[in-house]
């Protein structure tokens, strides 16, 4: 197998002398969606942060294409074309939608910033509608549309999504996960996704890990983790959310 696009390897990250991840050991090859599932405070959102430099691991290391990002600073990182959709979208509130997308774009890539722009409208169309409009004022599922769209515009060789699905309606829901299946699809855009929403994630995604107190527990394809028991009684049983 190639080697790949993302590599953490025991890695540690604390907050102040809180252990919060524990020796966590993943991968994500390129063209992959890959997903990580547990409960709330498993340490998901913090592995998440520390892929993009903050906080950075106390020890062990990250790598990405083969170079070593653990100790860079999150804009080097960035630069890289990294990108984030944080949890809780973290939009500009003030901002249109389309100065949102302005700020997404980096400064190498604005040559290509009007096609950029199109395809985000291509994706989702309601941007487009919208694009005169504040931030703020859209609703959740827009606002959820707007972060991932954000992120698109640096043209990211790997999109992290930290909680796409969190506080959305299952309409929305569902359009969100297929427009990550569409970008994997038709772009070969590599991703990796950290969900409360197992079932969603699992069904999505070619491997998934399990993370439980800042551990990786259990790994393996989504559709294998979507029919273990374990999985099942831990985060399945009681809603297809």
């Amino acid at each position: 197998m190639t080697a790949p696009l993302l590599s953490v390897r025991g890695v540690e990250t604390y907050y102040g002398n809180i252990r919060a991840l524990s020796g966590v050991d993943v991968e994500v090859h390129r063209g992959e969606i890959v997903s990580l599932i547990g409960a709330n405070g498993a340490g998901k959102s913090t592995l998440m942060m520390t892929i993009c430099g903050s906080p950075q691991a106390r020890t062990g290391s990250i790598s990405f294409e083969g170079q070593e990002i653990t100790r860079l600073p999150m804009h080097e990182i960035a630069r890289l074309r990294i990108a984030q959709s944080p949890e809780g979208r973290r939009i500009f509130p003030r901002m249109t939608v389309l100065e949102n997308l302005q700020m997404g774009a980096s400064l190498d890539n604005l040559k290509h910033f009007k096609d950029d722009v199109e395809k985000v409208f291509a994706l989702f169309p309601r941007l487009k509608e919208r694009q005169a409009q504040r931030g703020g004022t859209l609703s959740g599922g827009e606002q959820q549309m707007l972060s991932i769209g954000r992120a698109l515009m640096a043209r990211p060789k790997l999109l992290l999504l930290d909680e796409p699905s969190l506080g959305l309606a299952p309409l929305i829901v569902k359009g969100i996960f297929e427009a990550i299946k569409k970008l994997n699809n038709q772009e070969g855009l590599t991703v990796f996704l950290v969900e409360q929403n197992a079932f969603g994630a699992l069904k999505l995604s070619d491997r998934a890990y399990v993370l439980v107190n800042g551990k990786v527990t259990m790994s393996g394809t989504g559709k294998d983790l979507l029919a273990n028991p374990e999985v099942r009684a831990a985060y399945l049983e009681g809603g297809r959310h």
